[in-house]
């Protein structure tokens, strides 16, 4: 369980945390080079998604504003 600022939230269990782990380790850097792009990529049309089932109205250049604006936010500041 983590403390936040208000309440309490629970952790959800992963049961085949350590077995995609050993799949991982198995892998030659190639691949699991290739897995984290991948994993990125489908990060990104996930957060582009939901800003759009968000602001289902806005026009191209909007959505690309506020895109760049939340992505900013979630840029790492300490590089």
């Amino acid at each position: 369980m983590i403390r936040g600022h208000e309440e309490a939230v629970e952790i959800k269990k992963q049961p085949n945390h350590k077995i995609y782990i050993q799949a991982l380790r198995q892998m030659s850097p190639e691949k699991r080079l290739l897995k984290a792009f991948g994993l990125s990529e489908f990060t990104r049309q996930l957060f582009i998604h939901g800003l759009h089932k968000r602001f289902p109205n806005l026009g191209d250049e909007e959505f690309k504003k506020i895109l760049l604006e939340r992505l900013d936010k979630c840029h790492n500041r300490n590089y």
